[in-house]
């Protein structure tokens, strides 16, 4: 602990020797540092309401980051332009370990959605850790009468301007992962953004909504309990939480489409915190509880270093850019 560093009382010989030693160790003060954190709580920023994928991820998260460092976690929900608000916030917030983002596809897609942004994601955010990828689904109401994602897309087409796609906000994944189902089956649903992907849902399965290409983790207990159809999840292959469920590629070839979720901190954060957090998110994500319960949404561990995350986000920016500048999308 810091407090145990600095209140060792060492003999003059001690410090001539530490002295000497400090060209030789590079970081002493640092370990001890990172021994210290967190002596208060941390805050992990969602850019979306509660009840979302993102506020889903995040509460397991920080359970678990809770349990293994001995501070709670705290999650703060801050909505507003696609999730560009959080991330603002974090942007800004003092770089000691102490707000962090929970980072999601809306970062990479917002680079491009958003002409005018007071930052750049990639350059003012440090990535942690990836935690976790899961599908989107196909969402219909129960009493549409569709059965397949065949049967949507002909309904659609002899039903023109019928169709409304909701989403938890312009740009976010669940947003993004229709739009490009829009392209690549032809179809031009209109798009409904709603503020938080819980909302959304209240309204599909209300029948205000046609559709939603849900995230699984906050959708999967309303197919379970039959509230919604699940037509179809957006990843090449099928998923293990949703075995009878056949993915939308078998239908529209080559759609492949999902959503991943992380944690960042702002730029110059201590390395030593860095790699303490992404040190215990490996840990519960390589058998931990917070696998297993990721597990349940039939969500696909990431891990990794946070090199390895900040490609996963590069990669992500440049490949929805490219369907952002296709369909020439705007913030709404």
């Amino acid at each position: 602990m810091l407090n145990q560093c600095l209140s060792q009382k060492p003999s003059r010989r001690r410090i001539l020797t530490s002295i000497l030693a400090a060209s030789a160790v590079p970081h002493p003060a640092g370990l001890c540092f990172a021994q210290s954190y967190p002596t208060r709580s941390p805050r992990i920023i969602v850019g979306f309401a509660p009840g979302g994928g993102n506020d889903i991820v995040a509460r397991l998260t920080g359970q678990w980051l809770t349990e293994r460092l001995g501070q709670s976690f705290v999650i703060e929900n801050r909505p507003g332009g696609g999730s560009n608000t959080a991330t603002e916030a974090v942007v800004r917030a003092p770089a000691d370990g102490y707000t962090l983002l929970l980072v999601s596809l809306a970062n990479a897609t917002n680079a491009t959605l958003y002409d005018k942004l007071t930052f750049n994601f990639l350059q003012d955010i440090a990535p942690v850790a990836g935690i976790v990828r899961v599908p989107n689904v196909m969402l219909v109401h129960p009493a549409m009468p569709v059965n397949s994602v065949s049967e949507f897309i002909a309904y659609a087409k002899t039903n023109p301007g019928k169709v409304n796609m909701a989403s938890g906000g312009t740009g976010g994944p669940v947003h993004m992962i229709g739009a490009l189902f829009n392209v690549m089956s032809g179809l031009k649903m209109q798009h409904v953004p709603y503020r938080g992907e819980a909302l959304a849902l209240s309204d599909l399965m209300a029948g205000q909504a046609q559709v939603v290409f849900g995230s699984l983790p906050a959708s999967i207990e309303h197919i379970r309990a039959g509230t919604l159809r699940a037509l179809a999840v957006t990843t090449a292959i099928r998923a293990e939480a949703l075995p009878h469920v056949p993915a939308v590629g078998d239908f529209v070839r080559g759609y492949d489409a999902s959503t991943w979720y992380g944690i960042g901190a702002p730029k110059n954060t201590r390395t030593e915190i860095i790699e303490l957090i992404n040190t215990e998110i490996n840990g519960g994500l390589n058998g931990g509880a917070l696998r297993a319960r990721l597990n349940e949404f039939g969500g696909m561990p990431i891990g990794g270093t946070p090199a390895d995350f900040r490609r996963l986000i590069a990669e992500d920016t440049e490949k929805w850019g490219m369907v952002i500048r296709a369909t020439k999308m705007k913030p709404e």
